[in-house]
């Protein structure tokens, strides 16, 4: 659909009518053939907050985030995610230069580690899930940090009400709550649910201090807002 090596119509629509875990095992051959990168600006942001200690890619996927982590990361960088699919494709991932690197399979609601790392990074993974389970998320990220850690994730600007990708991301989700209301197990994936001032709020609640940074490569809309951010969210003592 997006490239000639990327997923199908078809594959899609399978990972859609499966579980959260099993569509991405499915997906996860062909998962880094999707454009959703934003990799290089995150880490030119996280130069100069950094360097840090240890990482952890939250939700990683097939690995792609661990390559910014390598860049900003001076001891350790681990990878987690609930996907087994996944994780087996970010294994044979030639490991960039620099701090050991290890993959742990476990849901992010669930992190199996002690306050461990310096940086928690995420790409695209918010939109699985439920807005009420924001503030065990967060706080799951709040107990893996250590004083004065950062969480770090891209944001990218709604579009406007009334446009084509408001329409578009609108009836993704009415599409994606008709299934879900129709078919098990159910598929969370909703891109009009993670609400920039709920987040807000939530991180603060659950103890860190968030501020936004413009990703200045992907430039400006036409009122001369960022068209995307790196929320910086700091874990308070």
């Amino acid at each position: 659909m997006f490239s000639p090596e990327g997923p199908t119509l078809r594959e899609l629509a399978v990972q859609a009518l499966s579980s959260v875990e099993h569509g991405y095992d499915l997906l996860a051959p062909k998962f880094d053939h999707t454009p959703y990168r934003v990799l290089d600006a995150v880490a030119s942001a996280l130069a100069d907050l950094g360097p840090f200690g240890a990482g952890l890619d939250l939700c990683c996927g097939t690995g792609a985030g661990v390559d910014v982590l390598s860049r900003v990361c001076r001891d350790r960088v681990t990878g987690v995610d609930f996907s087994a699919g996944m994780l087996a494709v970010a294994r044979q991932r030639a490991v960039p230069e620099g701090p050991a690197v290890s993959w742990v399979r476990a849901d992010a609601r669930a992190l199996p580690f002690g306050p461990a790392f310096d940086l928690v990074v995420s790409f695209g993974a918010f939109g699985h899930f439920l807005p009420r389970e924001l503030p065990g998320l967060f706080g799951q990220v709040r107990s893996v940090l250590r004083p004065g850690g950062c969480f770090a994730f891209p944001v990218v600007a709604p579009p406007r009400p009334g446009s084509l990708g408001y329409w578009t991301l609108l009836g993704f989700d009415a599409a994606m709550r008709v299934r879900n209301a129709l078919w098990r197990p159910p598929f969370v994936m909703y891109y009009r649910t993670f609400r920039l001032g709920d987040v807000g709020r939530e991180l603060t609640r659950a103890g860190f201090r968030a501020e936004l940074r413009a990703l200045p490569e992907f430039g400006r809309r036409p009122d001369g807002s960022p068209r995307a951010r790196l929320l910086v969210a700091r874990r308070l003592s």
